[in-house]
């Protein structure tokens, strides 16, 4: 096996990938699939951070556009969503013997840790997987941003985002079947073709913190380790 590229990365989950294709809520087998992949990359001896977000539940923007529910109330119940998220993936992966912590941004002591940036560190270099929830702690900012904004926080080597898609296309390609997989990108090319990866705030803090983002398919064997061995998977935005 090659030499480790990236020590301490920062994995982003969508809720999506909590569920079937399409689905709602949290999928046991779905769950177990991608406990195992952060296991095996965690025995390289990779730090591991993960931004969780909570689409299989809610998505606060979308939510408050369709009832009676104001933006930033609907933005706290997406956050305790993601919260729901943190537990099961813990649970999870504590079954299947990685010891794990999950510190939230907004206070729900009950089941988690508060988000304390030297105590994330601390895990991180004990081998804890530390599952970060409750997005930014406040309503308007999206986990992308969240995703980015920890990175920098933790001095991350590299933000992975984790898709159902094998990278960054110039189209929908599920919809259009002959939309073109980018392999490499600047920040400035994702912002000036508005590209859908991640919202612009991300983006912006990850080029003026120097982070490189991978977006790839979390749900193809092996990708991950490969990525973080320095093989070209998916796009590497830099």
């Amino acid at each position: 096996m090659g030499e480790l590229k990236y020590k301490r990365i920062l994995l982003k989950l969508s809720g999506e990938s909590f569920c079937e294709s399409g689905g709602f809520g949290i999928d046991g087998k779905q769950l177990s699939s991608i406990a195992e992949r952060i296991i095996q990359i965690q025995k390289l001896g990779t730090q591991i951070a993960i931004v969780v977000g909570g689409g299989n539940f809610l998505r606060g923007e979308t939510f408050s556009k369709s009832s009676h529910i104001p933006r930033h109330t609907a933005d706290y119940m997406g956050m305790l969503a993601t919260v729901i998220n943190a537990c099961a993936l813990q649970e999870t992966l504590e079954k299947m013997g990685q010891p794990t912590r999950v510190l939230s941004a907004i206070d729900v002591s009950a089941i988690c840790e508060p988000f304390i940036r030297r105590r994330a560190i601390r895990h991180l270099e004990q081998g804890r997987v530390t599952i970060l929830a409750g997005g930014t702690g406040n309503p308007f900012f999206s986990t992308d941003t969240c995703a980015a904004l920890r990175a920098a926080e933790l001095d991350v080597d590299v933000l992975i985002k984790a898709t159902k898609v094998d990278g960054v296309y110039d189209d929908d390609p599920v919809k259009n079947p002959k939309a073109k997989l980018f392999d490499k990108l600047a920040y400035q090319d994702v912002l000036n073709k508005n590209l859908r990866v991640m919202d612009h705030p991300a983006i912006s803090l990850c080029n003026e913190n120097k982070i490189p983002i991978i977006v790839l398919n979390i749900f193809q064997k092996g990708n991950i380790t490969k990525s973080l061995l320095g093989e070209k998977i998916g796009t590497i935005i830099s």
